[in-house]
């Protein structure tokens, strides 16, 4: 191919314009070695260099360059000579090599150079002969630049053997693919052979799945057939049971009915046996009432015999009072006979003693009845429902607080209700039980806390325990 054949890089816009300002045609006037004699006709065509002959001539051009003088390098390469040596053979080759096409002096110049760096290789070549060990591609460029006597025919030379080493490379490439195709397809027909056995052992053994398969499917078709003969005897089997259950329901129905007769029948002697104890109360109510009434003239006269004055203060007072004055008066108690029960009728016929006396432990039942209030809350209601039952009751009643020191602002006291807090080092379960000691034997008192310790410690002095949930229940009532 010609030397100059367009290049396929991509250049930058400074080096597309140095490399456009090719001089082309520019050729300086020194005759070239090749023209014909007489000067009639030009010289003689550049011969079709093969490729990578042209890229060997260039690179040398590129090499020398930078080191021929300002002077000598042609205008449209000077700017290339300051390219970095592996750009400037790749940017540069066009004008490079449209110079040396067009340009003898500088082709001579650039071969001066050459030559020097070939050595005995260059001396060869000039000499018109090629060394047989030396490199085709080498001998072909150097006879290029130089042009001795019989250059053609070198680089014709050098294209044959360039085009023989591509033969050969071509050759060798498709003996390699076909090496490695033979490669491959044994390799194919070994994993074929391995495939075809795990396949014939796959299909030995889906053979030998498929006899136990048929095998299970002869066992399960005995069993079907045992399970449907015994289906048909339970069938007939539940055939005989139903009419059974039928018989024994008709049977059951007539129980039923005897037995609603005799229901009857108690229904009406349980009447009869009721009126007959309504008629028995009656009589036992009024022969009471006369023993209470004569009890109760009994009492007028002793009380008037004894001389004794009306009282306006409660044993409970003077618990109060001592309890103030840091001081603990303590008296025998009663024998215990009271039950401990949540029931709110219990609660009632308690308070209908005559002189009943109600001690409540006030957290233990506000914690248990509306503990998602605050404390403050929880006195102040619990206090109001108080004041309600005294005033239906007309009985005394204490409730009792934990707290080292009266707590202030505590709502108005309803009437027949006390409030006591338990002072520094004694608990309002302590306080509960100094008032109970307080009370004179026979008086009925009623302590409402559903602490277990509380109720039996209360029990021994003759107190009633009742739990919280009594009291709850009876201010819910209310």
């Amino acid at each position: 191919m010609p030397l100059t054949e367009p290049h396929d890089d991509h250049f930058s816009a400074e080096e597309e314009s140095v490399v456009g300002a090719r001089a082309a045609g520019e050729a300086s006037g020194t005759p070239d070695p090749d023209a014909t004699p007489g000067g009639e006709s030009g010289p003689e065509p550049e011969p079709v260099l093969p490729e990578p002959v042209r890229q060997r001539i260039v690179a040398l051009t590129a090499a020398v360059l930078p080191g021929l003088p300002a002077d000598e390098v042609p205008v449209p390469l000077r700017r290339v000579a300051k390219f970095a040596p592996n750009r400037r053979a790749r940017l540069g080759a066009p004008a490079i090599a449209a110079q040396l096409t067009a340009d003898p002096l500088f082709r001579q110049r650039v071969t001066a150079r050459v030559l020097a760096d070939a050595g005995d290789l260059g001396a060869a070549v000039l000499e018109g002969t090629a060394p047989a060990a030396a490199d085709p591609v080498e001998v072909a460029a150097l006879a290029y630049l130089a042009r001795p006597r019989g250059w053609r025919d070198l680089i014709e030379a050098s294209g044959a053997a360039v085009r023989a080493e591509a033969d050969s490379a071509i050759v060798a490439e498709l003996v390699r693919e076909a090496e490695q195709r033979a490669t491959r397809a044994e390799h194919d027909r070994a994993v074929a052979r391995v495939e075809a056995d795990k396949l014939r052992d796959e299909l030995a053994r889906v053979r030998e799945e498929l006899g136990q398969l048929r095998e299970e499917a002869r066992q399960l078709t005995r069993t079907l057939r045992e399970t449907q003969a015994r289906e048909r005897k339970a069938t007939e089997l539940l055939a005989t049971e139903r009419g059974r259950a039928a018989r024994a329901a008709a049977d059951a129905d007539a129980e039923l009915r005897r037995t609603r007769a005799r229901l009857a029948e108690a229904e009406a002697a349980a009447g009869v046996a009721r009126a007959s104890a309504k008629e028995a109360r009656s009589v036992d109510d009024a022969k009471l009432w006369l023993l209470l009434e004569t009890i109760g003239q009994a009492a007028v006269g002793l009380r008037r015999e004894l001389a004794l004055d009306p009282v306006d203060r409660m044993p409970a007072d003077f618990v109060a009072d001592a309890f103030a004055d840091q001081s603990a008066t303590t008296q025998a108690g009663a024998a215990a006979r009271a039950r401990d029960t949540d029931d709110p009728a219990r609660l009632d016929q308690l308070l209908a003693l005559p002189k009943a006396h109600l001690v409540v432990d006030g957290y233990n039942v506000t914690k248990r009845g509306f503990g998602e209030m605050s404390l403050e809350q929880q006195r102040k209601r619990l206090i109001s429902g108080l004041g309600g039952i005294a005033a239906q009751t007309g009985d005394e009643v204490t409730v009792v607080f934990d707290g080292a020191e009266r707590i202030h602002g505590l709502p108005p006291t309803p009437r027949g209700v006390r409030v006591l807090f338990s002072r520094k080092g004694e608990t309002a379960d302590e306080l509960i039980r100094r008032l109970v000691r307080a009370e004179p034997a026979g008086r009925p008192v009623v302590v409402v806390s559903s602490d277990r310790e509380v109720a039996d410690g209360v029990r021994r002095h003759g107190a009633y325990p009742l739990g919280a949930d009594s009291l709850l229940r009876r201010l819910a009532r209310s």
